[in-house]
């Protein structure tokens, strides 16, 4: 029996997109390639700003396999090209914050046994078996953000709090969320996204928060681009 497989959501596009994006930022800038390294220096002046305030980032956001139709996959109407990359926007400028100056990637993929949602990484800037209120309050206030530029501003408090601890973060999965967001009912849906990862951060046992990966690597100079 031959299996048919869906085509892709655009909340799914959005994700592999953002994915591809910062998987190619990231070796880049690890491997202290030039042109990475003065990519994200411009895509951080967009962390928490609205995409179209910098026309500058336009170039570096390449958003056209969203108009293709491959794998069977629908058009894309205006609406909905508008709020994926808006999405892709907010995801790509924060993981640039995010990763400033560290050694390893801080994109990392949130799986079983090694959790990097938002919800998740939130709760692993706390100690075991206790709450931290200040920090939990930042992400129930971005959770009942009004709007994505708002939603924004706050996530890139919350990034700013992760780059500092050295945590990870799943940015393709936050873009797919912030795509969701947008929709009606789509914030509901997102923040028990949140809360179901805040409850389930755990790695496995025995497994280091920086374990290598695919997406993982080392640069000599940390403050390249302290700027």
């Amino acid at each position: 029996m031959t299996t048919v497989t869906a085509p892709a959501t655009p909340r799914e596009r959005v994700a592999r997109l953002a994915a591809g994006h910062i998987a190619v930022l990231q070796r880049g800038y690890l491997d202290d390639q030039p042109r990475a390294v003065a990519a994200l220096a411009r895509l951080r002046r967009g962390a928490g700003r609205e995409a179209g305030q910098l026309p500058d980032l336009w170039a570096l956001i390449d958003v056209g396999p969203l108009h293709e139709t491959t794998d069977g996959a629908r058009p894309l109407s205006e609406s909905e090209l508008i709020r994926a990359e808006d999405a892709l926007h907010v995801a790509l400028t924060l993981y640039a914050l995010h990763q400033q100056s560290r050694r390893t990637g801080m994109y990392q993929a949130d799986r079983p046994g090694r959790r990097r949602g938002l919800g998740a990484s939130v709760r692993r800037m706390m100690k075991p078996g206790e709450i931290d209120e200040p920090v939990r309050k930042r992400l129930v206030r971005a959770g009942t953000a009004p709007d994505l530029t708002v939603l924004a501003q706050r996530l890139r408090d919350i990034v700013v709090l992760l780059r500092r601890e050295d945590i990870e973060l799943d940015y393709a999965q936050l873009a797919g969320q912030l795509y969701a967001w947008q929709w009606p009912g789509g914030a509901d849906t997102v923040r028990r996204e949140w809360g179901r990862s805040f409850h389930a951060w755990h790695d496995k046992p025995g497994e280091s928060p920086t374990a290598s990966s695919d997406t993982t690597g080392t640069t000599e100079n940390e403050d390249k681009d302290a700027s």
